[in-house]
C-alpha cells in the first residue's frame, strides 16, 4: 500500500467528472486533445478517448459508415449552439437536446456525437441507429470505456433527452458498470459510496474500484499496489480505480 495525497481542486478533474446543469464545468479542460481521426482534423477529442474511439470503430467495420460528428468545444461554440439552436427552434427543443453552457460534457474533451454516413447528417441530432454497424459499435463500446450517455428514462437525472448518437468516454471498467447496473453517470457516484466493486477486464485483469470523499483542502487516500488511477468526480470527492493481476 502507499499514501497520496491530493489537493481539492482535483475533484473538478479526470475521466470520471459529471457534468451537467447543477454540476458545471469548474476547470479549464486539462486533457491533451487530438484530432479523432485524419479525415475528420477539425473534430477533437481527450487522446486516449480518441485512440479507444478508433479501436472501437475498427473492431465494428465502421470505418465507413460511423463519422464523427461533434467532439470537443470550446465556452464560445457551445455558447453559439445554445444561441442558434434557441434562434431555430426555441427554448424547449433546446433545453431538450442542448447542454447550457459550461455545462456541456463537449467541453471536457470526453464526448463525441456520431451519426451514421450519409449525404446530410444533422448537427444537432444525428442519425445513429440500433442497427446495422452502428448497432454494433453500441454494443462493443463499454469494452473501450464509452457509454451511452443520455438514455431513456434517465432524462429526469440527466437533465437531457435520449440521445442515442453522444457517447461518453469514462474508462474501463467503470462503462460495464453502469451498463450492468443501468445506471447514468449522475447514479454512479451513489453506487459507488455503496462500497467497492469489482469488474473483469477483457484481457483478464481484474479491476476494483472505490469511492473517497474530499476531507478538506487535501485528502491523503491508500492506494494498493499496482495500476492505479484517480478522477475527481465534480461533486465531493474521488474514484479509485486499481488493476489487478490476471484473475
Amino acid at each position: 500500500m502507499r499514501t497520496v495525497s491530493l489537493h481539492r481542486e482535483k475533484v473538478f478533474s479526470g475521466p470520471l467528472v459529471l457534468v451537467n446543469r447543477q454540476h458545471p464545468i469548474q476547470t479549464a479542460q486539462d486533457s491533451t486533445l487530438t484530432p479523432v481521426d485524419n479525415g475528420h482534423p477539425e473534430i477533437l477529442l481527450d487522446r486516449q478517448a480518441a485512440r479507444l474511439l478508433a479501436a472501437c470503430i475498427q473492431k465494428v467495420g465502421g470505418g465507413g459508415e460511423i463519422v464523427p460528428v461533434s467532439g470537443w468545444r470550446s465556452q464560445a461554440e457551445q455558447q453559439k449552439i445554445w444561441d442558434d439552436t434557441m434562434a431555430e427552434s426555441g427554448l424547449a427543443f433546446t433545453h431538450k437536446y442542448v447542454a447550457y453552457p459550461g455545462c456541456s460534457e463537449h467541453q471536457t474533451g470526453l464526448a463525441i456525437d456520431l451519426g451514421k454516413a450519409a449525404g446530410h447528417i444533422d448537427f444537432i441530432r444525428p442519425a445513429f441507429p440500433y442497427d446495422g454497424t452502428c448497432g454494433a459499435f453500441r454494443r462493443a463500446a463499454a469494452a473501450y470505456g464509452f457509454i451511452e450517455r443520455y438514455q431513456k428514462g434517465k432524462e429526469s437525472l440527466t437533465g437531457i433527452a435520449r440521445e442515442p448518437w453522444h457517447f461518453r468516454y469514462v474508462g474501463a471498467p467503470h462503462a460495464q458498470l453502469m451498463q450492468q447496473n443501468d445506471l447514468c453517470l449522475e447514479e454512479y457516484t451513489d453506487f459507488l459510496r455503496e462500497g467497492p466493486r469489482s469488474c473483469p477486464l477483457p484481457d483478464g485483469r481484474l479491476a476494483r474500484v472505490f469511492y473517497v470523499p474530499c476531507a478538506g483542502e487535501e485528502t491523503e487516500i491508500q492506494l494498493p499496489d499496482g495500476c492505479c488511477q484517480i478522477s475527481g468526480d465534480n461533486v465531493g470527492g474521488f474514484v479509485v480505480t486499481a488493476w489487478g493481476c490476471p484473475a
